[in-house]
């Protein structure tokens, strides 16, 4: 009981030798402290991560969208239509390969 009261009034941490324990006790709660700073950094790296992840999904999804845009501009039948509206049509005659004299 004795040893409960002498806890509780914090006798350890006022007697004549007392400097030992608050030097354990200053180094328990810097450990503390660094700890929690550990784990702060550690949650706000983690919602990092997922942020950029969404961004990448997103970059993909238009990525695949533009590609299939440009595989539809790029068909034949496209180009053919686009360019029969500016008046432009198929060659009649095959087109001549020049030869150059050496």
């Amino acid at each position: 009981m004795k040893q409960l009261l002498a806890l509780l009034n914090i006798e350890f941490l006022i007697k004549d030798d007392a400097l030992k324990n608050w030097r354990i006790l200053l180094f328990i709660s810097f450990l503390a402290l660094v700890i929690i700073a550990s784990g702060h950094s550690a949650d706000r790296k983690i919602f990092e991560i997922a942020e950029l992840n969404n961004d990448i999904k997103e970059i993909k999804s238009e990525f695949v969208e533009t590609r299939a845009t440009l595989m539809l501009l790029k068909m034949e039948t496209r180009i053919t239509q686009k360019l029969a509206e500016k008046g432009v049509g198929p060659a009649n005659t095959p087109p001549v390969k020049l030869i150059p004299k050496e």
